[in-house]
């Protein structure tokens, strides 16, 4: 039987068991995961294993063969092969170099100056061609012969077509090249059926003091006289052209011949002109220089040591 009292110590019993088991759980409950410390040491061991990882790339380079990965789409399932490229296993020898072309002429100023669908290369092997013409008269010639030196030297100045006529029959095209190394050369060169037929060159030192500052080549004619006045009508429409050397305050060249007039270029100390005259002539070309400002300081017709006449 109960009393009042042992109801009251029973209730108290009760407390305290309960505060004695709030404290037993306090006391056991797990401390908060310290995740910064986490972090750090997770990306620690992910970059130590990378650079195990690198090092151990490279070690591998260093004992395997270079290989190369190709596309093998044409293969056994497609997709990419490695082809060994070096050691590891012979290889294939390699090709043989591809002879190299000795060096030509250098092209002209302009594209003018290659008439009639001549090609640069048309010209430079036209200019080989005399060249070797020379080299082999050089050798029966009766006086000194000064050797006009290589291709790669010279430049081109002017090309076109030629006409025959009757001293000389059938058509071909004229070569006209110049050098200013180590002397002033300048060449003018038939060529027929393939082979060189004809050279006339020029090799000298400087400008006649007296001259103007245009000076039309002397042996000009080779390239704009067809035939003389006494062999019968041109062959017409006849292609031809102008040559000559200017002073470096020349930028402007023109060219008057068969009442028409043809601008000309100014290439390294040069000129040359070409048109196509449609009528036969009596007067030689018209030739006229101006300055930078575009002031004439040169005219043929005025020049007392120009032919202005066809014979």
């Amino acid at each position: 039987m109960n009393g009042p009292d042992n109801g009251r110590q029973g209730d108290e019993f009760e407390l305290d068991l309960r505060d004695w088991m709030a404290r037993g759980a306090e006391a056991v409950r797990p401390a908060a995961v310290p995740y910064p410390e986490i972090v750090r040491q997770g990306r620690a061991e992910l970059r130590n294993r990378r650079l195990a990882a690198a090092g151990a790339a490279l070690v591998a380079l260093a004992v395997v063969p270079v290989t190369a990965l190709v596309f093998a789409g044409n293969g056994p399932g497609g997709g990419l092969a490695v082809v060994p490229v070096a050691g590891g296993g012979p290889t294939p020898s390699a090709a043989p170099p591809t002879p190299q072309a000795p060096p030509g002429p250098a092209a002209p100023a302009t594209p003018g100056q290659l008439a009639d669908g001549i090609t640069l290369q048309e010209a430079a092997d036209g200019l080989g061609l005399c060249l070797a013409y020379d080299r082999a008269n050089a050798k029966s010639a009766a006086y000194e012969h000064p050797d006009l030196g290589k291709a790669s030297e010279y430049r081109i100045l002017l090309a076109h077509r030629s006409t025959g006529n009757n001293n000389s029959p059938g058509d071909g095209r004229y070569i006209v090249a110049v050098k200013e190394a180590p002397r002033q050369t300048r060449l003018i060169c038939l060529i027929k059926d393939g082979t060189a037929q004809g050279l006339n060159t020029s090799v000298g030192g400087g400008a006649d003091p007296g001259s103007g500052s245009v000076r039309p080549d002397m042996n000009g004619g080779k390239l704009y006289l067809q035939k003389l006045s006494s062999e019968g009508p041109w062959k017409l429409p006849y292609r031809w052209g102008s040559i000559g050397t200017v002073d470096p305050g020349v930028t402007r060249v023109t060219v008057s011949y068969g009442g028409a007039t043809f601008e000309g270029a100014v290439d390294h100390g040069w000129f040359a002109a070409t048109g196509l005259l449609d009528r036969s002539v009596t007067k030689a070309p018209r030739v006229k220089g101006y300055d930078a400002q575009g002031k004439q300081v040169y005219d043929s017709d005025q020049d007392k040591g120009y032919e202005k006449s066809l014979p």
